[in-house]
């Protein structure tokens, strides 16, 4: 099994060939690929490299399916009648 952890959005992302993966907006079209460059490990079966902080030389692909936003959340306070 190989698997990447990649950095976009300030957050740590474990990445698979062939996942969709739900991130922050990035300014791309629908249907262009993306390129992460910061990389910190990646793993092939049980060979494991682990960068410090970042691994040389790789990169994860990915294209752009959708972009979109989440569905809004709705916040109630309770406040009791009497204080």
């Amino acid at each position: 099994m190989s698997y990447a952890v990649i950095v976009t959005g300030g957050k740590q992302y474990k990445v698979a060939p062939g996942e969709y993966l739900k991130i922050e907006k990035l300014e791309i079209a629908t249907g262009e690929s993306v390129t992460f460059d910061r990389v910190l490990l990646v793993a092939n079966g049980d060979d494991v490299n682990i960068g410090a902080p970042v691994v040389a030389g790789a990169t994860v692909v990915a294209e752009v399916i959708s972009q979109g936003r989440h569905d809004k959340l709705s916040i109630i306070k309770f406040r009791r009648l009497k204080h």
